[in-house]
């Protein structure tokens, strides 16, 4: 394979954090590798570096002459005045330039040398990647490309710059955090085109499901040291757990040992000879290892929740629109004690506003919502990450409080409660402005749950979290004694959390699906090809021409007749009411499956039995 990318020894440090040391790897053409760490170990460090947008202390990097590399930034910035068309074709290759000097062209009176660019521009097709950059923001729901970029919402702008990378189709491809701010949709639409071209790739995501079906090879960076695993998430998780073990049997064997050579230095006089020095120095190099930490794999947090009663939250007929868009339209609803239910659907469908609605931050238009006395709750929203970025970490949390209840008389200190949020001593008593984003929505997801909620609303928790505290995360709700809400577009948190979804289809259509999110995309799947199937008879339905000569019809054929005229009566009662209990969203899975198999078979039941009526009904009835 033909080496793009070789990284050799490479070091950085911020002051006195280092975040890696003498790390070496490389990527080879066609290779699709997905980068895992702890927030705050360098991931989007070493992207940037690797990017050329910031320096390192020591190492070297090299790049395959001649390949052209496409950078996703996390949080990419644009001149305010550029269009979104423009912002598209930012930082782009000579196709590039070549639109830009046309559309100046164009803008220009008289248009200068327009005939030269139009030459050009058909010989290197550039109208193609117009019509291709276009292509790919309708994909991504961008739809005006005259806005400007200083109007866009973090996550338009987001989408603006994944469209930038993709339409230069690089031949290596850097994405930092490429899900985020994209909706299911749009992360399939993601998962199909980068699994239909052959790029290079090198990626950060807490997405799991589409690491793992987009990635084939995982490098880790763990404990300032850099691990590979050649095979997808799922094998890495397999590795992973190998090699921690592995380490902590290494760890446990050095401090046997340590013990052992601890006395024998303490016995020893001070002038030794030379095995007596060559034990010596072995001794330093075991005491390194014996010192180091041992890997925790299985980190717990079981935090008490406060008492909930059996009256939780009802929505009453509530109403909530927006101009023309409806967010609710007559929307009622009964909470139950202990749900966990996981919200869906695509951006701009309300999610956020049905939430800030049930937390009082919004008003409905009409309707009533009464919450339960008794109901505590716990919100951690999309833009609630607000610290004084002066105060230590450990500050943050003993101000809310400084012995956290966990029941049956158990409790942790507020230093206790941040290890099981991998906060380590020596970040405990960092400023918060030395954190990374990840490590401050970690902060922020600690400060929710330590004030022992009994109702938790997570709007987007999963963004900007890394894949060690989302699983820490999940096992906590899994076990939570009380009602959870989700919003989220990581389809892997929602399948381990969630026991129903509400789909938010758009304009207050809003149905409630008995499952997590791969049952719902098994029936959405199911479902498009049962409307297809129920589609095609009547598109190829056969035209019966009256014929000139007839004859009468037999008592058989009348009976015939008469029968075919009840059962197709029947057969359609059956197949409207099939229909309607598919969408109405209250079936359970096993009754959905049964449903959606016997309507194909129905409508060919229905098919013939409609076709043998027609060719009777041509037969003069006595």
């Amino acid at each position: 394979m033909v080496a793009y990318l070789q990284v050799e020894d490479l070091t950085k440090s911020f002051g006195e954090l280092l975040l890696f040391e003498k790390i070496s790897f490389g990527i080879a053409q066609g290779q699709r590798v997905g980068l895992i760490a702890k927030n705050g170990s360098g991931k989007t460090t070493l992207l940037n570096i690797l990017a050329g947008r910031e320096g390192y202390d020591e190492g070297r990097i090299t790049y395959r002459n001649d390949i052209r590399v496409g950078y996703l930034e996390q949080s990419p910035h644009y001149p305010e005045d550029l269009s979104v068309i423009e912002a598209c074709f930012y930082h782009g290759n000579a196709v590039v330039d070549l639109i830009r000097e046309y559309e100046k062209c164009m803008e220009t009176p008289g248009n200068p040398g327009l005939d030269r660019l139009l030459a050009q521009m058909e010989q290197e097709k550039a109208w193609d990647y117009e019509r291709k950059a276009k292509q790919i923001l309708s994909q991504l729901k961008i739809h005006d490309f005259s806005q400007k970029v200083k109007f866009l919402s973090g996550g338009q702008l987001k989408r603006v710059a994944l469209a930038n990378v993709l339409i230069t189709e690089p031949d290596f491809l850097i994405l930092d955090e490429p899900t985020n701010h994209l909706d299911l949709d749009m992360v399939e639409w993601l998962e199909e085109y980068l699994g239909r071209n052959s790029v290079t790739l090198l990626m950060v995501t807490h997405d799991r499901y589409f690491l793992d079906r987009v990635c084939s090879e995982i490098i880790e960076i763990d404990n300032r040291q850099i691990y590979g695993y050649k095979g997808n998430y799922s094998y890495y998780l397999e590795k992973r757990q190998e090699r921690i073990d592995a380490t902590n049997a290494e760890i446990a064997r050095a401090n046997n040992l340590y013990r052992t050579e601890l006395e024998w230095m303490r016995r020893m006089p001070q002038a030794r000879g030379h095995k007596a020095r060559y034990r010596e120095e072995a001794f330093y190099d075991l005491e390194k290892v014996a010192r180091q930490r041992t890997y925790d794999a299985s980190v717990k947090l079981d935090v008490k929740a406060s008492y909930i009663g059996s009256k939780i939250f009802e929505a009453e007929h509530l109403c909530k629109s927006f101009g023309d868009l409806k967010i609710l339209d007559d929307f009622s609803y009964i909470f139950s004690r202990y749900e966990k239910m996981g919200i869906v659907g695509n951006n701009g469908t309300g999610k956020s506003t049905f939430i800030k609605i049930l937390m009082g931050i919004e008003k409905p238009d009409s309707g009533k919502l009464e919450i339960g006395e008794t109901v505590r709750f716990g919100y951690y929203s999309q833009d609630g990450l607000k610290f004084d970025e002066q105060m230590k970490v450990i500050d943050v949390v003993t101000d809310i409080a400084e012995v956290i209840e966990l029941g049956n008389g158990k409790r942790l200190t507020a230093s206790q409660f941040l290890q099981h949020f991998l906060f380590t001593p020596e970040t405990q008593h960092s400023y918060v402005y030395k954190l990374s984003g990840g490590e401050k929505r970690r902060l922020y997801l600690c400060t929710v749950l330590m004030r022992n909620p009994n109702f938790l609303v997570l709007d987007e928790p999963t963004n900007d979290l890394d894949i060690v505290t989302l699983q820490v995360l999940e096992e906590y709700l899994q076990n939570f004694k009380g009602c959870v809400i989700v919003v989220s577009h990581d389809r892997y948190f929602m399948d381990k959390v969630v026991d129903h979804l509400l789909v938010f289809n758009g304009q207050g259509d809003i149905r409630d699906f008995p499952g997590n999110y791969s049952d719902y995309r098994e029936w959405k799947e199911a479902k498009a090809e049962h409307d297809k199937a129920a589609e095609k008879p009547k598109e190829e339905k056969v035209k019966y021409v009256r014929q000139d000569t007839r004859r009468r019809m037999t008592f058989k054929e009348k009976r015939e007749f008469e029968q075919l005229e009840k059962e197709i009566a029947e057969l359609e009662a059956e197949k409207k009411a099939i229909e309607d209990a598919l969408c109405s969203g209250t079936l359970g899975v096993d009754e959905l499956t049964e449903k959606s198999k016997r309507l194909p078979l129905l409508n060919d039941e229905l098919d013939e039995k409609s076709m043998r009526w027609l060719e009777l009904s041509e037969i003069e009835n006595p």
